[in-house]
């Protein structure tokens, strides 16, 4: 065997993998969560994806099938029906058709409807005030309204000043008290302060006042936000039941929420419905069952339309403001 060097002749072994330096020029490598998952990893993701809608899913089902069953069913079943066996609407035609939880039903649609367009006319106008930096004391409004967020007065002084104004047993009890929320304030602010200034400021040259710049330019460009604060807002008049508790002593002016508490939790009959009750025509488990879907539809209808404004109109407006 020839040697060159001293070094033998003949094919040499490749260095290892571990001891090769990387090349310079090579792709630094990626991170984990950048790697293509395998097959194992997506069953796995699949598999916990599927048992979380599961879990959500299922309760919803058993409230929504045990509203629609005749109460010998319901007997049957021992309570909470999985399986329906017969489909009948008798307890929603009950409740929709007079008695308490009809008027509270509309009593909740009045006041989130007439709370919305409220909150959000405060909301929008005072976010955009605050938006323009040269506006007359936007920044000591800014630092009150920020102080608002961390330090409040607390509910005795709240329920001293309704009672002082005379809100007490009137619906502008249920929308005053919660009308503006700062949070959502800033949220707007931050996505007003980031549309272009000169697109304003040509505006402006054109004659343009602040109303119509608000109107035709800022608010058409920020749908997304508005559409998802406007369903905050919708979502937290919907499902408030503490104001109505505390300022509201007429049963009659109660809220579908304040209604299902008493149905559910205190086992309060609602008025109009004792006689079939009592008479074995409804079960008051079904009554129950159907007082919680009334309650979760509006929001279950009204949330895939705005899920796609989500990501823009929240993260864009609290990331970049």
């Amino acid at each position: 065997m020839t040697t060159v060097l001293g070094t033998p002749a003949g094919p040499q072994r490749p260095p290892d993998r571990a001891t090769r330096k990387p090349s310079p020029w090579a792709a630094p490598p990626r991170p984990v969560w950048e790697e293509e998952p395998s097959r194992a990893g997506q069953a796995g993701k699949g598999l916990v994806l599927g048992l979380a809608c599961l879990g959500i899913l299922f309760p919803l089902w058993i409230v929504v099938v045990t509203s629609l069953q005749t109460k010998r069913t319901i007997d049957e079943a021992g309570g909470l029906v999985v399986i329906p066996k017969s489909i009948t609407f008798v307890a929603y035609q009950e409740l929709l058709t007079g008695g308490q939880v009809q008027r509270a039903t509309l009593v909740s649609i009045g006041v989130t409807v007439v709370g919305t367009l409220f909150s959000m006319a405060v909301s929008v106008l005072s976010a955009y005030g605050l938006s323009r930096s040269g506006s007359l004391g936007h920044r000591w409004i800014l630092m009150t309204l920020l102080a608002t967020m961390f330090f409040g007065a607390g509910l005795i002084p709240t329920y001293l000043l309704v009672q002082a104004l005379g809100l007490t047993d009137t619906y502008l009890a249920l929308i005053l008290p919660s009308a503006v929320s700062v949070f959502n304030i800033l949220v707007l602010r931050a996505f007003f302060m980031n549309i272009s200034q000169e697109l304003i400021d040509s505006a402006r040259i054109d004659g343009a006042g602040d109303w119509r710049i608000l109107f035709r330019i800022v608010m058409p460009l920020s749908r997304a936000v508005i559409a998802v604060i406007a369903l905050f807002y919708a979502v937290g008049y919907w499902s408030a039941w503490f104001n109505a508790s505390i300022y509201l002593t007429d049963q009659d002016m109660m809220p579908l929420q304040n209604v299902m508490i008493q149905l559910v939790q205190k086992q309060e009959r609602p008025v109009g419905l004792s006689a079939q009750i009592n008479t074995g025509q409804l079960s008051p488990l079904a009554i129950q069952m159907a007082v919680m879907v009334l309650a979760l539809l509006p929001v279950a209808v009204l949330s895939p339309f705005v899920q796609k404004h989500f990501k823009k109109g929240m993260l864009t407006g609290a990331v970049k403001g």
